[in-house]
């Protein structure tokens, strides 16, 4: 389903929430608004095949649909766990629906929960795809920890946001560059700036040396940039 949310002048800003609307469209949504997607999905397989190691728990830390889910499920060895994390219940109840479909050896289960509450345990793989820059700041650190701590030795984490820039002239120029690309996909200039509007103070973004700095903070022994398409960015952090 085509999305059309921020389509129609609104008469107020409502903070933007993962609810059934957006469940409804999210696949459409997030084709048309986060560059690169694709790329991050074939990305996701080639990891799984290479790090995920048979007995071992491979994380989706904020699943929705289990698009990404599904990706690595089905790269990942049979003996393999797969656990798919989201507290939205409309995206819960869709991705259970997606997986079902899947036949894929390895084993899953989707839980519908905070990822602060989640115990990452016995992890050979952890994904946290535009999940991070939602949860409230302060709270990162210790998110990033847990993760670090659940993780076998040779295991990775794929961390992508939407990042921010300290050089004012780089921020303007990466935020132009994206708003391009979204009326390059059929966004209109309302739509843009509503949407925009609904998702201040909800989506914060870092930068890419403060999350490089927590990864390290965190356990992680190595942090390398897998992709950047202006103002979105993907890292892998070893454990």
């Amino acid at each position: 389903m085509r999305d059309t949310i921020f389509s129609k002048p609104l008469k107020e800003s409502a903070p933007f929430e993962f609810n059934a609307q957006v469940a409804d469209v999210f696949d459409n949504m997030i084709q048309r608004s986060v560059p690169g997607y694709n790329f991050l999905l074939d990305v996701i397989g080639l990891l799984a095949a290479r790090y995920g190691q048979s007995q071992s728990n491979c994380y989706d830390l904020g699943c929705s649909l289990g698009t990404m889910t599904l990706r690595l499920r089905q790269n990942l060895p049979a003996l393999a766990h797969v656990i798919g994390v989201d507290n939205s219940p409309a995206m819960v109840s869709r991705c259970e629906h997606n997986m079902a479909r899947d036949h894929s050896q390895a084993s899953y289960e989707i839980r519908q929960q905070n990822i602060q509450d989640t115990v990452i345990e016995n992890a050979s793989m952890v994904i946290l795809n535009f999940t991070l820059q939602f949860i409230e700041d302060t709270q990162r650190p210790s998110i990033l920890k847990n993760i670090a701590d659940g993780i076998r030795p040779g295991g990775v984490l794929l961390l992508a946001e939407k990042v921010c820039f300290n050089d004012p002239k780089q921020q303007e120029l990466q935020v132009d560059l994206y708003h391009d690309f979204k009326r390059h996909q059929g966004y209109s200039d309302l739509e843009i700036a509503q949407k925009r509007a609904a998702l201040e103070n909800v989506l914060v973004p870092n930068t890419l040396e403060q999350h490089r700095q927590r990864l390290l903070d965190a356990g992680f022994n190595r942090v390398e940039t897998c992709m950047q398409c202006f103002n979105f960015c993907a890292l892998l952090a070893f454990k």
